[in-house]
């Protein structure tokens, strides 16, 4: 299979399965440390949180020729954590798929869109997907300093841990 693809595809598992463990540990904190203000860029964990769907909405949209419905990278999207939470497994699964559908041909792709600051772009989709996945890691280095911080034991979120498990569990299937 071609390289390109199976790099997305896998990324996009990770991004999956990354999102999952860091959604278990927030979810033990109570809401008012969730949204405590930690000194990052967009303040709490919750706002963190919420950054990273909105981000994942607008690339996702732009890939898809779609509205994300995103007005603004600090928009709250969700005030509730269950409901974020939900709607960050719905986004993964989304992407899951996308990757899962991509052709070798889809890595030839310039993607042009707009954005809020910056006016038109345009960039090879490989090179979109690698920022996609690049963002999501960032912030989520963020929010994983953010449960050290309030206390809780943060889950490695290395992807080289997540490759592990994935052999793992294909060796035993």
């Amino acid at each position: 299979m071609e390289l390109g693809v199976q790099y997305f595809r896998t990324f996009a598992r990770y991004n999956f399965w990354a999102n999952n463990r860091l959604y278990n540990a927030a979810g033990e904190l109570p809401d008012e440390a969730r949204r405590l203000d930690r000194k990052v860029f967009f303040g709490s964990l919750h706002s963190t949180l919420n950054h990273l769907l909105a981000g994942d909405r607008i690339w996702m949209g732009r890939i898809l020729g779609r509205d994300h419905g995103v007005t603004s990278l600090d928009q709250i999207l969700y005030e509730e954590f269950d409901e974020l939470r939900a709607e960050r497994l719905t986004e993964d699964l989304g992407i899951v798929t996308y990757a899962d559908g991509l052709k070798p041909e889809d890595m030839l792709t310039v993607l042009e869109y707009r954005t809020f600051s910056a006016g038109d772009g345009k960039t090879p989709l490989p090179l979109v997907l690698g920022h996609m996945f690049n963002h999501q890691t960032h912030h989520r280095g963020q929010a994983h300093a953010m449960l050290s911080q309030a206390g809780l034991a943060a889950p490695s979120l290395d992807l080289i841990y997540f490759l592990r498990e994935a052999e793992d569990a294909a060796s035993t299937a």
